[in-house]
């Protein structure tokens, strides 16, 4: 089992110069997260989510504030920290296990042991039997497992996700939260998942970091204490996706609104 970080974000601030002018991005960001704690964070498109996340991964340094792993100062990229975008970024001329190896390239561990790690984490994330299999082979959901087994195989203590289920469809979508859920308890490591979803975010987050846009503040952090796993028709698990849909209420976004039901024949009939 990897070692869970702890994780502190202090009076975090971002800016990038466009045009000459300076573009505030993040505003005096705080948040310190628990060892092996799920963080969730949502906002509006323009919040700054994803540039956070960069920062935390350690892809750019030009800021204001701090951000300590274990009370260290982050600098650069690292092994400690793995991360998993939207698109699974495979590389189409390697196999699964090739993919995944690559999370080891600048490890220093045996060959063997490798090869165990590599196994490991193609097991965990129930993909057993497609090692030789190439990305062209498997579907949507089955590359985003392999790119989790790959930001695990090094056994990071922060597990970075960036919307990475933003582009399947929704039973795919609903069964790989499961999935992540399960791979998240057995890894025991600190993770903070970005994400439009609030379904999402409560059915993950041991917390939920609500995110106003320009620049990108906290507006709110919303415990949720449920147990897991989540029923997601429950009334409590309702009642917290409600009062989180509720800070957007006044600039809704629609990637953070419920599904809008499906139109009858007759409203279609002025849809031109």
């Amino acid at each position: 089992m990897a070692h869970a970080g702890t994780l502190d974000i202090s009076n975090l601030s971002k800016q990038y110069r466009v045009k000459g002018q300076s573009l505030p991005v993040l505003d005096n960001i705080s948040l310190s997260i628990r060892p092996g704690e799920f963080i969730s964070i949502v906002g509006a498109s323009g919040c700054g989510k994803s540039t956070l996340l960069r920062l935390v991964i350690g892809l750019e340094n030009d800021y204001q504030g701090e951000i300590l792993l274990d009370g260290k100062r982050i600098a650069g990229t690292s092994l400690e920290r793995g991360i998993v975008f939207q698109e699974h970024r495979l590389f189409p001329w390697l196999t699964v296990e090739q993919n995944v190896s690559l999370g080891l390239l600048n490890a220093a561990l045996p060959d063997a042991e490798k090869r165990r790690s590599v196994q490991e984490h193609i097991d965990l994330v129930g993909l057993k039997g497609f090692e030789t299999a190439y990305p062209y082979q498997l579907s949507g959901g089955m590359s985003q497992r392999v790119a989790i087994a790959r930001a695990l195989v090094n056994r990071p203590e922060v597990l970075l996700l960036d919307e990475p289920f933003g582009a399947l469809d929704a039973l795919t979508r609903h069964h790989l939260q499961q999935e992540l859920q399960c791979i998240w308890e057995q890894e025991g490591i600190t993770a903070i998942l970005v994400t439009h979803d609030v379904d999402e975010a409560v059915y993950l987050g041991d917390r939920v970091v609500v995110m106003e846009p320009r620049p990108g503040r906290i507006k709110r952090i919303v415990d949720v204490d449920l147990p897991r796993p989540r029923e997601r028709g429950s009334y409590a698990f309702t009642d917290i996706k409600d009062d989180v849909l509720a800070e957007f209420a006044d600039k809704p976004d629609a990637g953070l609104l419920p599904p809008v039901p499906a139109r009858g024949v007759a409203d279609w009939q002025f849809s031109w």
